[in-house]
Formats: structure tokens, C-alpha cells, sequence
């Protein structure tokens, strides 16, 4: 009788937590099932301004020099803004009406690798976006900005990785500012 109820538990908890697993897997994508995908994006560097076919940009021609990670009290520019998405860059947008306590919740949950700005015009109260991806937010609060950040979060939907947002452009406006940001 024992020898059955070993095999049982060795039977039953690898199966249960495969299930488990399996359960958590489609809870993640359940939650993230209306994010919008886009491929075969350009990567071109340009020096002038882009019409993006997305609010915001989720990828294309950009900028030669990224802007610096962190977080922006204005709008930044989107060609800067694309080039840090090609780097592995999370931006986190929100609508300028977004209550101050909002903002302040999104830059503490803000990645290292990742730039937090408003954005005028914006189709949800906040947007997060990466390379090729990104996913409208009902608030601050929403939780599938932590799913949509530990899912797509690391560079894997990048052209360019483990390229840094660092070292960018300080100006949210693409200026010069006191970095280079320029890439070699």
C-alpha cells in the first residue's frame, strides 16, 4: 500500500505542477491577448520627422541618437523615442490628464531599461510599448502592465537587445544636450 502511494504522489505532483504551470501560461496570455503585434518594421536611421502609422510609434525609421532612460515631465520626440524601442527600451506613455499620484506609481514601476513620458493625443489612459509591441492600459493601475513588462519586457522583441538606453540624448526633444547619444 505504501508503494502505491508513493507512486501516486510521484505521479500526481509533477502533474499537478505542469498544470499549474500550464494554467499560469494561459492566465499571462489571457491578459495580454490584445496586444498588438507588428513586424517587418524598418530600422533605418533618418534625420527627419516620421508619420507613424501607430500612437505611439511601436517601431520604424528613427532618429541616430536614443534618448537617455528615465523619466520625462514632457513629451519626448518619437524618432528618439523609436530608437531606444530598437535598443530593448519599455516606454511607458500617459495621458498628460493622468493624476499626479498615477504618474508617480508608473515611474516607480519603471524599468532600468525603460523611458516614462506623456503623450498628448493618447487612445488609452496610459500605452506601454516595446519593439513590434504594445498594449493599451485602463490606469496607472492596470495589471497587465507588470505582465506586458516581465513577458516583453527584456529586449527579446528588439533588433538590438542588450543595447542600452543609457548614455542617450538627455533632451526630449532629440537635442544635443550633454550626451553624444550618437551611434557609431
Amino acid at each position: 500500500m505504501a508503494a502505491v502511494a508513493v507512486l501516486v504522489v510521484a505521479i500526481g505532483v509533477p502533474v499537478a505542477v505542469g498544470q499549474l504551470r500550464a494554467d499560469e501560461s494561459s492566465r499571462v496570455e489571457r491578459n495580454l491577448e490584445e496586444v498588438v503585434v507588428v513586424g517587418d518594421l524598418s530600422t533605418e536611421h533618418t534625420s527627419g520627422d516620421v508619420t507613424y502609422p501607430q500612437t505611439p510609434p511601436i517601431g520604424g525609421p528613427h532618429d541616430a541618437r536614443w534618448l537617455d532612460c528615465g523619466v520625462y515631465d514632457e513629451p519626448v520626440r518619437e524618432e528618439n523615442a523609436v530608437h531606444d524601442l530598437e535598443h530593448g527600451t519599455v516606454w511607458i506613455t500617459y495621458d498628460p490628464d493622468l493624476a499626479a499620484e498615477d504618474v508617480a506609481s508608473l515611474a516607480e514601476r519603471l524599468p532600468d531599461n525603460g523611458i516614462l513620458s506623456p503623450y498628448p493625443g493618447l487612445p488609452a489612459p496610459v500605452v506601454v510599448t516595446v519593439w513590434g509591441h504594445q498594449l493599451r492600459l485602463v490606469g496607472a493601475d492596470d495589471p497587465r502592465l507588470e505582465l506586458f513588462v516581465e513577458s516583453l519586457g527584456g529586449g527579446q522583441t528588439a533588433p538590438e537587445p542588450f543595447a542600452s538606453c543609457a548614455g542617450g540624448v538627455p533632451d526630449p526633444q532629440g537635442g544635443d544636450g550633454t550626451g553624444s547619444g550618437a551611434e557609431v
